[in-house]
């Protein structure tokens, strides 16, 4: 898979250079590139913002530059999102869906958003990471991606996304390690017992009282 970002603040995506997203760019199981609109700006200020037209406060990201860098690197095979408080909320199906693609675009948005003529003339979907307003588009954009690649085939082991919040519409189990005791506090019996058949009864009752109390409307 192939993710290219686009963003006036190319410096903030350090965190994508680390960790598991670094071994899955080492072993060529995704190729990531962060591309700074502002090099398709024009000469000499570079500018990419203006006024909206109408009034209002804020300033919105222009046409032109990204469209030129949109146009650099967009292709039949491409999938362009961009980040944005008002788009459709994202979820683990999507992630599932996006981690099939060969190309994701990720379009960060800055300032009130971008010309809706970008969004027209490319049929771009819209994505928001939750209910709330950032500074940008940046961190949605880094969760998008990390969400994403983790799926990838080879990325992780082959039975680390099986079982975890949101398979089956179920919140995850709770998890525990050595030691067994720790300040009194023991890990469960069962978990202990080897009776495999009754720890994953116990597991799937534990993800029933979790999204019960925390997501009741992931049973619905």
């Amino acid at each position: 898979m192939k993710i290219d970002i686009l963003t006036l603040f190319p410096e903030m995506f350090s965190p994508l250079k680390e960790s598991i997203i670094k071994r899955a760019v080492e072993n060529k199981k995704v190729e990531i590139n962060i591309i700074n609109i502002r090099s398709f700006a024009s000469a000499p200020h570079y500018k990419c913002d203006d006024e909206p037209f109408g009034g209002g406060a804020g300033m919105v990201m222009m046409c032109e530059p990204i469209f030129k860098a949109i146009e650099s690197i967009n292709t039949p095979d491409s999938k362009i999102i961009y980040l944005s408080p008002r788009g459709k909320v994202f979820n683990q199906k999507m992630a599932q869906d996006y981690s099939k693609l060969n190309h994701i675009i990720l379009l960060c948005g800055h300032y009130e958003g971008i010309d809706q003529r970008i969004i027209d003339y490319f049929n771009i979907e819209e994505i928001s990471i939750g209910d709330y307003i950032l500074t940008g588009g940046e961190l949605p954009a880094m969760v998008l991606a990390d969400s994403v690649i983790r799926l990838i085939p080879g990325v992780l082991s082959d039975d680390s996304t099986v079982e975890e919040s949101f398979s089956n519409n179920l919140l995850e189990y709770n998890q525990y390690t050595r030691p067994a005791v720790y300040r009194d506090m023991a890990v469960p019996d069962i978990l202990l017992s080897g009776n495999h058949k009754k720890i994953e009864e116990f597991r799937h009752n534990q993800s029933l009282e979790i999204t019960q109390k925390n997501r009741p409307d992931l049973l619905k």
